[in-house]
């Protein structure tokens, strides 16, 4: 099963950015561990990071044929990211989206997120252990039999 993982614009600061609301975890240890889980839960993962929406779609649509799932962080892109809206509403499989903080409890205008509707989860507010979470309740739904 390949699950792809989508970082979107400014993640690639992870451990310098606002370690106040981030942390001080990098984008390369959080790869290092979803990884080490991937391994453990006997699935590969495709991942890329861009500060350009473009690049996440093309990302999403080269991938459409050959990946069961993908988890999305979509970053800046949350509230205005309508094209990759689209591409993961173009997605024959589910997507989940991935937040280090809870976008809820911050500013105002980032509790809205445009990419939520197109996904079929969300997960946020548990720091690095977000994205473990939601690659372990992604490979367990592709998992289950149809209908449960």
């Amino acid at each position: 099963m390949k699950i792809l993982v989508l970082h979107g614009p400014n993640l690639n600061l992870f451990g310098r950015r606002e370690p106040h609301i981030y942390g001080t975890t990098t984008l390369a240890e959080i790869d290092a561990r979803l990884q080490t889980l991937a391994g453990e839960l006997g699935v590969t993962l495709e991942r890329i990071q861009s500060n350009h929406e473009g690049d996440l779609v093309d990302f999403l649509h080269t991938h459409i044929d050959d990946a069961q799932g993908a988890l999305v962080n979509p970053a800046g892109l949350t509230q205005h990211g309508v094209s990759l809206h689209d591409a993961i509403k173009a997605m024959p499989f589910p997507v989940i989206e991935v937040h280090m903080s809870n976008i809820a409890a911050r500013e105002a205008w980032r509790a809205h997120s445009i990419i939520s509707p197109a996904v079929r989860g969300t997960v946020q507010g548990l720091g690095p252990q977000s994205y473990l979470a939601a690659l372990r309740a992604l490979v367990e739904m592709q998992r289950q039999p149809a209908g449960t």
